[in-house]
């Protein structure tokens, strides 16, 4: 859908347009969305499937502006949470002027790639090969890897790039304005991403969860908060709850003496003080909810039916 974010018209020859980042989980897509729109919006971790909803993030570049969707990656998976991730990316597919397939360099096109490539065969918006980690692999390795993947599915252009060290950005950018169409600014310029401010809240809470815990606890949890207000001297009051799965994962989630818990906290605060340029009080609770991952009332309480709330 388009936003209806302030559209203002520009001048003849202004590019704007959607753009929807699609992979496999664990590829680098948060990272190219937070380096392309230069502010961190969507949690990063080496673990796969760090990111379970669908991001906007607003590229601000002369002459244009690039709305970036960052999904979940596409991939195959039991759980009715693994479903609804899957369904939140192929969503984008209808709603968007681009679609930015990207994948792993070192790991080449494997299976979980080959099942996103068909995924995008019932699309005919046109598509970008984007091939990550470039700075991981011979360079005679990316000729090899765009050669068999254009024979699967057609590409109307190929940007191998490093998200992470920030090579071939520019041309990326350039590559995508592009291929969109000359439109209006769908958002004031010193606007970034649509999410609610709860959400990237939400998002740095459980990237700091994932950082710091271990096995199975990242994937069996929720945040969500409870509520934002103004406390004393204009300081910002955030009530938050960790859901996790069973009794066990909770006292781990806690820790010796609430140890980890106040850990995930003063991580959390730092990064959100940063964020919105505010003293932050920060108040976590952690509660139980027994198979929420398998549950539909509670991911649709938790945000996670075709993105957030």
């Amino acid at each position: 859908m388009r936003s209806a974010h302030n559209i203002t018209t520009n001048d003849t020859g202004f590019k704007s347009g959607y753009a929807s980042l699609i992979g496999k989980p664990n590829v680098g897509k948060s990272t190219l969305l937070n380096r392309l729109v230069r502010e961190k919006l969507a949690a990063m971790s080496r673990r796969p499937q760090t990111t379970r909803n669908r991001i906007t993030g607003v590229c601000h570049l002369k002459g244009g502006q690039i709305i970036l969707m960052d999904t979940p990656g596409i991939h195959q998976g039991a759980r009715k949470l693994n479903e609804e991730m899957v369904k939140t990316s192929l969503s984008t597919y209808g709603d968007v002027d681009l679609i930015l397939f990207m994948i792993d360099a070192r790991q080449g096109c494997g299976e979980d790639d080959a099942f996103v490539l068909e995924s995008l065969k019932q699309s005919r918006t046109p598509k970008i090969l984007v091939i990550n980690k470039i700075d991981l692999i011979p360079k005679a390795r990316i000729l090899e890897l765009t050669s068999e993947i254009n024979a699967r599915e057609t590409f109307v252009e190929t940007v191998p790039i490093s998200a992470l060290k920030e090579d071939g950005l520019d041309l990326l950018e350039q590559v995508i304005l592009k291929h969109l169409p000359e439109g209006p600014r769908y958002f004031p310029e010193d606007m970034i991403t649509d999410a609610p401010e709860e959400f990237l809240i939400m998002e740095i809470i459980r990237e700091k969860i994932f950082k710091l815990t271990a096995m199975e606890i990242p994937y069996s949890v929720a945040v969500v908060v409870d509520g934002l207000r103004e406390g004393k001297r204009g300081m910002l009051v955030i009530d938050a709850t960790i859901f996790v799965e069973k009794a066990s994962q909770k006292k781990i989630v806690i820790g010796g003496g609430g140890k980890l818990l106040k850990k995930i906290g003063t991580w959390s605060r730092e990064e959100i003080e940063r964020r919105f340029g505010n003293k932050v009080f920060l108040n976590l609770y952690v509660k139980v909810k027994e198979r929420w991952r398998d549950n539909v009332r509670d991911l649709k309480e938790f945000g996670y039916k075709h993105g957030f709330h």
